[in-house]
């Protein structure tokens, strides 16, 4: 105690730490928590890699194996994705575009130098299960493996003797073209640790052998849920809209769930016709990223083509609406015939002067090869870029019907006209709200195809 008036004794410098001395501290403990975060991020994000093997020669294998994983390769569209136009098939170089950047597929043709010769079955397994390269890299997500997890070990197999006897390609891989630090190969050992579970296919005993064959080349082989769910803010697919429609290599994929918004229902009838020869009587002709995979699943067996139908009719259950076809034709023909406006509206002249010399059709039923637009799914979507890109590039005759091109008319309508047309369409075809800014989305479109050209 002191008394009265008697001033107490300072503490010392020594008994009272400095404001800098709590830093440096502080400054030390965080050091060492991240070199240690760092250090164990690499131990966990390490995979070792797999000593070169010799590359297989066409005898190591039955013609029946090489031909089986001929036909699973179609069904995982392995050249659509691994080849690019006017280039040898299976060399790499195709741009996928996402919000992290762009990524170009691989040379995955058995050249020991720059594609997959050296590697062994057992590095192309645990890429395809587990996303590992052969030198124990990490593969983006843009390589389905979180899809490919599901193949069983014989189609693995198939898989491995069809690419190991392809021709070689010398080509080296396109680099990636990625935002810091998304092309940081280890740090995808996080985004396998938060969205990725390996694992086979597991079939669903309530359903039929038809059913289980379809889900496992859908969500398999052919990972069409990789195109058509949306993805969250780090490239994952979100499980709770699963098929509800996706924009991709900017187009748009549309629901195969009954959130598609087309009043024509898929049935089996539909989808057979539409996954197999890229026409559909009611929805329109594939095109985009859609006409190349209607182009490989030609080339799948009958067999799997039926349960891949069969699985994504049940999606939307289709077959259970068939009795709207007949009514929905004909209104969709009625308000074609009946349709005053296409004179007396800019876009109406420009349809009639360009599109319904093709475009037209008669009651009671509609001819596939002149579709008619009041069906197809495109002009019912929330987004319009599908016609837009249709519009402006017209179908080859590869995609389109045998015999039967769509002429482009990127150069011969401007972005007002475009814009125009298309919402001429919406509004007299269709009941949904009209799409905004239009010609601004077209001149969007038209900027990013020409970007795209060499």
């Amino acid at each position: 105690m002191t008394s009265q008036g008697e001033v107490p004794p300072k503490e010392s410098a020594a008994s009272s730490p400095r404001p800098q001395g709590r830093f440096i501290r502080f400054a030390v403990y965080f050091a060492i928590l991240v070199v240690v975060g760092v250090v164990g991020f690499a131990a966990f994000a390490w995979r070792p890699s797999i000593a070169e093997g010799p590359t297989p020669t066409a005898a190591s294998f039955s013609p029946v194996l090489i031909e089986q994983g001929a036909r699973l390769a179609a069904s995982g569209f392995c050249a659509s994705c691994h080849s690019v136009a006017g280039g040898k098939p299976f060399a790499g170089g195709y741009a996928m575009k996402s919000g992290f950047g762009t990524i170009y597929s691989t040379n995955i043709s058995p050249d020991r130098e720059t594609g997959i010769g050296a590697w062994t079955e057992e590095a192309f397994r645990r890429a395809m299960h587990e996303g590992v390269a052969r030198d124990g890299s990490h593969l983006f997500p843009a390589f389905p493996y979180d899809h490919f997890t599901k193949l069983s070990d014989s189609d693995i197999h198939a898989l491995y003797a069809y690419m190991m006897t392809r021709t070689p390609v010398s080509q080296r891989d396109h680099p990636n073209e990625m935002i810091f630090p998304f092309g940081i190969r280890s740090l995808q050992a996080g985004w396998k640790l938060l969205f990725f579970r390996a694992g086979r296919f597991v079939p669903d005993t309530q359903e039929s052998p038809l059913w289980n064959r379809g889900a496992y080349v859908a969500e398999g082989l052919s990972h069409c849920s990789a195109c058509h769910t949306p993805r969250g803010p780090l490239g994952e697919e979100l499980k709770n809209r699963l098929y509800q429609g996706a924009v991709v290599d900017g187009w748009f994929a549309p629901a195969l769930t009954a959130a598609n918004p087309s009043p024509m229902p898929w049935t089996t009838d539909e989808l057979q016709r539409y996954l197999t020869t890229g026409i559909s009587k009611y929805h329109g002709t594939a095109a985009g990223p859609m006409a190349t995979v209607s182009r490989e699943l030609a080339d799948v067996p009958p067999e799997d083509q039926r349960a891949l139908v069969a699985y994504i009719e049940s999606l939307s259950s289709g077959d259970s609406r068939t009795a709207e076809v007949n009514p929905v034709v004909a209104t969709a023909l009625k308000s074609d015939a009946q349709d005053h406006t296409r004179i007396r509206e800019a876009g109406g002249r420009l349809f009639v002067s360009a599109c319904a010399s093709c475009h037209y059709n008669r009651a009671p039923d509609v001819n596939p090869e002149r579709p008619d637009l009041g069906l197809n799914t495109a002009i019912f979507l929330d987004d319009p870029r599908n016609l837009i890109h249709v519009i402006l590039d017209g179908i080859s005759a590869k995609d389109g019907a045998p015999g039967i091109v769509m002429p482009g008319f990127a150069r011969g309508m401007t972005n007002e006209d475009v814009a125009l047309v298309a919402s001429y369409l919406r509004a007299t075809r269709t009941d949904k709200a009209p799409w905004p800014d239009l010609a601004k989305q077209v001149a969007q479109i038209r900027a990013e195809e020409q970007g795209a050209k060499p």
